[in-house]
């Protein structure tokens, strides 16, 4: 979204960012980070690395709405610019996710829709909230997607390379927008918050692992 355009358009804009997220099939900036050849994978590893790499990819759709919801409410043209940024790199996430639930003849998780508005609405109350603690909402829904991903490349198998080359590549990207957020003046946010989004966060990954 332009800083040059009024909130209306930027709505706008934002509605169509989301139909393209939950529905379409957004292509990636960068290419894949999973360089290595196809593994054999049996039955058993290949359900578990597709139902992981399925909350990867859930995790994705929910960054596209925090950040276009957090850039939507912005009171700074720089700060929005700074959240734009971010989310171009997490459309390559999403982009990298999908492609691999392809090759392991996976699917994307059947309540994407439901992922994506309970994703922007905190977003956008984050928002309302002022740039601060947006941001340090974004901190702190990064340093979890951290620890999320560190724990999936102890759980996908050893030999699934392909995955794990592109969720330590995304567990990188996800430390360095964290760290970005907190150069841009993140406000540390109070000790029930960070609680109740772990809770979420566990709620959505439980029943994305199924479905």
């Amino acid at each position: 979204m332009s800083p040059h355009l009024d909130f209306k358009d930027r709505l706008l804009s934002a509605a169509g960012h989301s139909l393209l997220t939950v529905f379409g099939r957004p292509a990636a900036g960068r290419p894949s980070p999973a360089h290595s050849p196809a593994a054999e994978l049996d039955e058993a590893q290949r359900q578990l690395a597709g139902a992981l790499m399925r909350v990867n990819h859930v995790g994705e759709v929910c960054a596209q709405a925090l950040y276009q919801s957090q850039a939507l409410l912005s009171r700074e043209d720089s700060l929005r610019r700074q959240l734009e940024a971010a989310a171009a790199e997490e459309i390559d996430h999403l982009a990298w996710t999908r492609a691999r639930l392809d090759e392991l003849q996976d699917r994307p998780s059947l309540l994407n829709p439901l992922w994506y508005g309970g994703a922007f609405a905190l977003g956008s109350l984050a928002g309302l909230m002022g740039d601060r603690i947006s941001l340090g909402f974004l901190v702190e829904t990064e340093r979890q997607v951290e620890q999320h991903l560190a724990s999936h490349l102890d759980r996908l198998p050893a030999e699934d390379l392909r995955s794990r080359e592109i969720v330590d590549r995304m567990k990188e990207d996800e430390a360095a927008h964290a760290q970005h957020a907190l150069d841009a003046g993140a406000t540390e946010l109070p000790p029930p918050v960070p609680g109740l989004m772990r809770l979420a966060a566990r709620v959505m990954t439980t029943v994305a692992h199924r479905l």
